[in-house]
């Protein structure tokens, strides 16, 4: 199958959105009329260009109002196709969509509109042209692919055909099986689009809220897989009407749409037995097993203030790398290090970013085919060469720029501490706080980023992501969605920033992009750790004293708890029976900060109702715009 998308899913002006689709790979592109009506140039110009670009033009769109109509308006449509035809010769392509008539002028009747496009398809043969009709959900008379289907049955004829979009089935919530049934041979291409589940009008829906599939809450796969059953080897095409999209870059949105296609038709070879569906080989979505190791990068002073945080929070200083500076922090199975060398990519990251912890190492079943199914999904592979007795550790960059590194039980990686690092006797460490492992890593990202973040994680690991939620921020919103594995070893939280004002914009402009802004640490023992923290110097965030009157009232909790939370500064959430206990650290920079969590009876949240009162905390402690570091 080829791969196509629209124009009208991205931004920009002709030449520049066809640059950025060949650039990501497809094969074609849909050319949308009021493209090709705001270029200045001819339509063989149009043509040549999309050659020029490795493309085709796999299908010319939309011409609306066609069937169903009385006179004199008939004689008009038909008018028009001609013209399209001619127009349609000049691009170099032989496909139009016709979508149902919304025209409150028009007529019902299936026989009538199947007249219209025998027709129409006569003269389309005349012409060597093909006609595609597609039912619009909010279609006047026709809004259902079944009863498109009935109508290009009924106008036997063999340049006409049927076109199906994942929307406008799936959004009238109309089972995609009874696709299974249709010739593929009479289905001449099919549009994708998937969507957030929103309760609203299907046109305004439609016209504002399609992401890619795998990006929303429609179930695109089975659609695809009644497709794939029909035989269908023709083209897949993405159709997006998103305003985030259109106002953003257009190779980004190239790549995540190529990606999203080429996920969806490994999920199809994968569950649909017994149909060919041509795509990378690649293996199945990985297992991610959790957190192997955060790493930051800093300098020399920096590293100190960051390292002296870390002591306070128990960890100890347990390796020194045998060529490079770079040293290793541990507590429970919590891996940190610090990189302070002054060439490679932590330098660079440093230089532009500032301290941060630029490099996340997952723990996986198989390191090397996790950069094989991530580089098959559009992912760049990341190379630095190894020094002396070093691995090569498989990793590739994330969405933000960041790297993945890849760790596995089966070869070598997982004595990466042992081969690169010399063990050290740290006199100067804290009391162990009983911090058992990393329990997730918070990124932040701006808004109109977070869909390809969560197409990346969802589609190259074994994950699922939570429904999204609004942190309230004093300044703003901020858009929360969490990714997670099935036993909750790995859990990443997305946090899209609108605007800069709010604690996570503050952190994207300071930090000149997105990237990890918090890592959480569970806990087994919530009170001796905040006990341990004491005893090693460490003042965690001082949370508001009315938050607590509010916490003890809402959940009816025991004075003495109350008492205990307030005097540590714990916040605690509840779902049912089961808890919820977080403590921050201050920050570090400009809006990093630490975690430690307690879960109890399977809490799988991250206590979002307490967002507030801790990012209301934070900005109480911010140094304010221009003052110097103290």
């Amino acid at each position: 199958m080829k791969t196509s998308i629209a124009t009208v899913s991205i931004s920009g002006d002709l030449p520049e959105k066809l640059s950025a689709i060949a650039a990501a790979g497809f094969d074609g592109v849909e050319i949308f009329e009021n493209d090709f009506l705001a270029f200045d140039g001819s339509p063989a110009d149009v043509g040549r260009m999309v050659r020029d670009h490795g493309l085709e033009i796999t299908l010319f769109q939309p011409f609306r109002d066609f069937e169903g109509m009385p006179e004199p308006q008939r004689g008009r449509t038909f008018d028009r196709a001609e013209r399209k035809f001619d127009l349609m010769a000049e691009l170099g392509t032989d496909l139009m969509l016709v979508c149902s008539n919304a025209s409150p002028l028009s007529l019902g009747g299936i026989d009538r509109a199947a007249a219209d496009f025998r027709e129409l398809g006569e003269r389309a043969e005349r012409r060597g042209m093909r006609v595609g009709f597609e039912a619009l959900a909010w279609g006047r008379h026709v809004s259902d692919h079944r009863d498109a289907w009935e109508i290009v049955r009924r106008a036997d004829q063999k340049n006409i055909g049927l076109i199906l979009d994942s929307f406008h089935t799936l959004a009238r919530r109309i089972d995609p099986d009874t696709i299974r049934s249709i010739p593929g041979d009479r289905i001449f291409i099919v549009q994708l689009a998937d969507a957030p589940l929103i309760e609203m009008d299907l046109l305004y829906w439609s016209r504002h809220f399609r992401n890619m599939p795998g990006e929303g809450d429609l179930p695109v796969a089975a659609f695809m897989r009644a497709v794939a059953a029909t035989g269908y080897s023709g083209t897949l095409s993405l159709e997006i009407f998103n305003d985030q999209f259109r106002g953003g870059s257009p190779k980004s949105v190239s790549v995540d749409g190529h990606r999203s296609l080429v996920y969806l038709m490994d999920q199809v070879r994968r569950t649909e037995p017994g149909v060919a569906i041509p795509v990378p080989e690649m293996p199945d979505r990985i297992e991610a097993q959790g957190v192997e190791f955060v790493e930051f990068t800093a300098d020399e002073e920096e590293s100190q203030e960051l390292a002296s945080v870390l002591v306070a929070m128990g960890f100890r200083r347990a390796g020194r790398h045998k060529t490079k500076d770079v040293t290793l922090f541990r507590q429970g199975d919590v891996n940190l290090v610090i990189n302070t060398e002054r060439k490679g990519f932590a330098h660079s990251s440093y230089l532009v970013h500032g301290s941060s912890a630029y490099a996340l190492g997952l723990k996986v079943e198989d390191a090397r085919a996790t950069v094989a199914r991530a580089t098959a999904l559009g992912a760049e592979v990341f190379h630095q060469a190894p020094g002396p007795g070093e691995l090569t550790i498989p990793a590739i960059r994330g969405v933000g720029g960041g790297i993945i590194y890849f760790i596995d039980a089966t070869s070598d990686l997982a004595k990466v501490w042992d081969i690169e690092f010399e063990p050290v006797e740290d006199e100067t460490a804290g009391a162990d706080v009983g911090l058992a492992a990393v329990d997730h890593v918070a990124q932040t990202m701006a808004y109109e980023e977070m869909l390809s973040w969560v197409l990346f994680y969802t589609a190259i690991f074994r994950t699922r992501k939570t429904p999204m939620v609004d942190i309230v921020d004093p300044a703003g919103l901020v858009r929360s969605q969490a990714i997670g594995n099935g036993d909750g070893s790995l859990r990443l939280t997305l946090n899209g920033a609108e605007n800069r004002r709010t604690l996570a914009g503050h952190f994207i402009a300071e930090s000149f992009g997105s990237g990890i802004q918090h890592l959480a640490f569970r806990t087994n023992d919530i009170f001796a750790a905040a006990a341990a923290l004491r005893r090693n110097g460490l003042e965690p965030l001082a949370i508001s004293r009315n938050s607590y009157d509010d916490l003890e009232a809402r959940f009816g909790l025991e004075p003495e708890l109350a008492d205990r939370l307030r005097a540590e500064n714990i916040l605690y959430d509840r779902d049912g029976t089961a808890e919820y206990f977080q403590i921050y650290s201050p920050m570090f920079g400009e809006g990093f900060f630490f975690e430690i969590v307690e879960r109890r009876g399977g809490y799988s949240g991250y206590g979002g109702p307490n967002a507030p009162f801790r990012i209301a905390a934070q900005k109480r402690r911010m140094r304010p715009k221009g003052m110097p570091k103290v």
